[in-house]
């Protein structure tokens, strides 16, 4: 089983988030390949890197965040495997257009420069409507003030969805979800795991 946690932008496999995913699966489920990856700001380089890791290790299932969410979704169209987004950004390229300029990430050590150009990237990998909206649980906090949540809320339509009141981008309480989105992602426990 290979999980694949899939960080926002200008985030990283060191977010809160990202951390006590990993500690929650080492713990619950040790035999998971727990997989987060720092994804470049790029578009072209981050879905290489991701189809690269994918290539070789298949996603079980994939968690993404944020920008992260929309990558995640790419991703889990392509090998039809479940994914859980969290506050996942929709149509991202009409978002991040205003957040053009050079960021430094954090992990990497790298300058990154987000460019007009990379809007384009992000707009030609969005799916137009999903084919496998069974596939899909979708975590969203109304109080989200950098995505509008009703976004999401009609584009996974179809999606097993819930909607928090509250709340902020950052998904506050995320560790509190883990169990679903364990469960959502049907991985199998230790003391299950050989009688099936």
């Amino acid at each position: 089983m290979t999980l694949y946690y899939l960080h926002g932008f200008a985030s990283s496999s060191l977010s809160v988030k990202a951390v006590q995913a990993r500690q929650y699966f080492a713990t619950h489920y040790p035999s998971a390949d727990f997989v987060a990856l720092d994804l470049a700001y790029t578009p072209a380089e981050a879905m290489a890197q991701l189809t690269a890791a994918m290539s070789k290790a298949p996603p079980t299932a994939i968690i993404g965040s944020s920008l992260g969410g929309f990558l995640a979704t790419v991703m889990a169209e392509r090998y039809h495997c479940r994914a859980c987004l969290i506050n996942p950004a929709v149509a991202p390229h009409q978002v991040l257009a205003d957040y053009l300029g050079e960021y430094h990430h954090p992990v990497l050590q790298q300058h990154f420069t987000v460019r007009q150009s990379h809007m384009a990237e992000l707009e030609q990998l969005m799916p137009l409507q999903l084919r496998y909206p069974a596939n899909y649980l979708v975590l969203l906090q109304s109080g989200d003030e950098v995505l509008d949540y009703r976004k999401a809320v009609s584009y996974y339509r179809g999606a097993r969805q819930q909607v928090i009141d509250g709340g902020d981008h950052s998904f506050s309480r995320f560790a509190d979800y883990l169990p679903a989105i364990a469960e959502f992602c049907q991985l199998v426990p230790p003391a299950t795991a050989g009688s099936q």
